[in-house]
């Protein structure tokens, strides 16, 4: 491209010159589950597809079914003469680290990363304890039998921070409260299980849960199936999922992926791309809970009123939840 070959001519290569609309090509590599998950991949997909819908550019696009494909995908899309890559998903750090060293003249971004270094590398990183504490307390708010429940996917410490965040929440309402927590495994195939899903729910329902958090992925929606044909209460993630289940998913987390992958490609293509770590929380609007028509009759004014307190309260600072990657422990 005339632009790069000018810069660096010029001794001054600027990773946001690198793609121009006239030229862009986008990328996206999808992780285990595929982008019709109706959660993580999926509240990605929403974001890739809002830009196509604005700018008319199509993006190339990879859905991962095994490990070995993540590295050999993304290296493939920059061999094709994609200008800008975006990884889904921690599980391709090392890939992503590899590829983009070897192709310093392409932009990279990875959600759900933040202890790379590369001149050519966005990472994005959420404040998933922010937005599960503020479900916590719409949990304990809702829960008619003092325990809840939380069913995570694979056991990382990425979604034991879900977890802990969800406690905190749910012992800020009632201190007494019991919160039962299962994980569906330790590979990647603990995120496509909604069969497991659904067995790790029922038990925790059999055990007095009302009301079960997921994070899951695709596992995810085995949890709220088993809640609504029990008549209790599931709360959705990272996607609005309310919809699944209406009147059986009390709210969602969720966690703006969408938002990551949008301003990725929006950014490249405006010239604004940039490398470094984003972190969004509450206040960047990058994590939050649905509302809408699916769940209004589920959420009362008081269960509104404590969920909005304690939104301010963390924004504001007066409120800080616990990061469980911060040292690998929940004080709650």
């Amino acid at each position: 491209m005339k632009t790069i070959k000018t810069l660096i001519a010029a001794g001054a290569l600027t990773i946001s010159s690198v793609a121009v609309a006239a030229d862009m090509k986008p990328a996206v590599i999808y992780d285990m589950g595929g982008k019709f998950d109706k959660s993580f991949n999926e509240g990605v997909w929403n974001g890739v597809k809002k830009f196509t819908t604005e700018t008319g550019i199509e993006v190339m696009e990879f859905e991962v079914t095994n490990e070995t494909q993540r590295e050999q995908a993304m290296r493939r899309m920059a061999e094709r003469g994609a200008t800008v890559i975006l990884g889904v998903g921690f599980a391709q750090a090392d890939a992503i680290s590899k590829v983009s060293a070897e192709f310093p003249d392409t932009q990279f971004s990875i959600i759900d990363v933040f202890w790379l270094d590369a001149p050519n590398l966005r990472q994005y990183a959420f404040k998933e304890h922010e937005g599960s504490y503020i479900v916590g307390v719409a949990a304990a708010k809702a829960s008619q039998t003092g325990k809840v429940g939380f069913v995570g996917g694979m056991d990382i410490p990425l979604i034991r921070k879900f977890a802990c965040g969800y406690v905190g929440g749910v012992k800020s309402v009632n201190a007494g409260a019991e919160v039962f927590q299962n994980m569906t495994g330790t590979t990647p195939s603990a995120w496509n299980d909604p069969a497991k899903g659904a067995e790790l729910t029922q038990s925790q329902i059999d055990r007095g849960a009302d009301v079960v958090y997921q994070a899951a992925g695709g596992t995810g929606t085995g949890v709220i199936q088993a809640a609504a044909d029990s008549g209790k209460l599931a709360i959705g993630v990272d996607s609005n999922q309310n919809g699944l289940a209406p009147g059986s998913v009390l709210t969602s987390m969720l966690k703006r992926v969408d938002v990551a992958a949008y301003e990725t490609f929006m950014d490249s293509k405006n010239g604004n791309f940039s490398a470094g770590v984003r972190v969004l929380g509450l206040a960047e609007g990058g994590v939050d809970w649905a509302l809408d028509e699916n769940n209004a009759s589920l959420v009362t004014a008081d269960m509104k009123a404590a969920v909005d307190a304690a939104r301010n309260d963390i924004v504001s600072g007066k409120i800080t939840v616990h990061d469980y990657t911060s040292d690998e422990s929940c004080p709650y």
